[in-house]
C-alpha cells in the first residue's frame, strides 16, 4: 500500500465556535492509480490533502506512505517522507518567488538527492514552459504559475502525487495536456491523488472519493 489515510479528523476552533473539517476520513492508494478527489467548495479537499503531506497535523486518525507514519512525527521525519516519497501540488505556495522555474525544479530534485539536468529539461516541455525555464514565477500567469508548481511536484518522480486542482487555471488544450501527463504516471505505476473540479480528469480516474461535510462517499 502505497498512502493510506485512516480515520481523519480534523477541527478548526474560533472562539466558542467549532467546524469539523475532516470526519473520519479513510481511503488507500496503490501503486499505478489515479485516483480524483472531487466534491463542493468547503467539503475538506485542501485540508485533506494538508493532512495527507504532514503540512497540517490532524485531531485524529493518522496517513501512513509506503509504511511509514507521517502523522505526530517530528517536522524533520515529516520533510524527509515528503522529499523522499511525496510531490505536493497545493493551490499556493509551489514556488520560491526568488528563485526562477528551473532553479525551483532543481531545488526539489536536490532535497530528494537527484541531479538530472536533462529531467528538467523533460519536464518544462511536459508542462509546456521550454521557453519559460529563466523566468521567475511574478513573471508568469496564472496558468504558467499552476504548470510550473506540478512540474516542481514531479521533479523527483515522485510515488505519490498529491495535487490541489492542477487544471483549474488552464485552457482546455493544456488540461488535456496534463491530463495526458497523470496517465503517463499512471503507466509507470506511480499513484496520483487529485482533488479536482474537472469532469475531464476525473473520468480518467481509476476511482473517484467524494467529499462533502468532511465524509467520504467512495465510487
Amino acid at each position: 500500500m502505497l498512502l493510506e489515510v485512516n480515520e481523519l479528523y480534523r477541527f478548526y476552533h474560533i472562539e466558542d465556535e467549532e467546524t469539523a473539517a475532516l470526519r473520519g476520513v479513510s481511503l488507500e492508494v496503490e501503486a499505478g492509480e489515479l485516483v480524483a478527489l472531487v466534491g463542493p467548495s468547503g467539503s475538506g479537499k485542501s485540508t485533506l490533502l494538508n493532512c495527507i503531506a504532514g503540512l497540517d497535523e490532524p485531531d485524529g486518525g493518522f496517513v501512513d506512505i509506503k509504511g511509514e507514519r507521517m502523522t505526530r512525527r517530528s517536522e524533520k521525519a515529516r520533510a524527509r517522507l515528503r522529499a523522499l516519497h511525496l510531490g505536493m501540488m497545493m493551490q499556493s505556495g509551489n514556488l520560491f518567488f526568488h528563485l526562477s522555474v528551473t532553479e525551483n525544479i532543481r531545488l526539489r530534485m536536490m532535497l530528494a538527492d537527484r541531479r538530472d539536468e536533462s529531467r528538467i529539461r523533460s519536464l518544462l516541455s511536459t508542462v509546456g514552459l521550454a521557453h519559460r525555464g529563466d523566468n521567475y514565477p511574478t513573471q508568469l500567469s496564472g496558468g504558467e504559475t499552476a504548470r510550473a508548481g506540478l512540474a516542481v511536484a514531479l521533479a523527483a518522480e515522485p510515488s505519490v502525487l498529491i495535487a490541489d486542482e492542477p487544471t483549474a487555471e488552464v485552457d482546455k488544450h493544456t488540461e488535456a495536456m496534463l491530463v495526458e501527463l497523470f496517465e503517463t504516471r499512471k503507466a509507470a505505476g506511480f499513484a496520483s491523488l487529485i482533488a479536482t473540479h474537472s469532469e475531464q480528469l476525473a473520468r480518467t480516474a481509476d476511482r473517484i472519493i467524494r467529499l462533502r461535510d468532511g465524509r467520504t462517499d467512495n465510487d
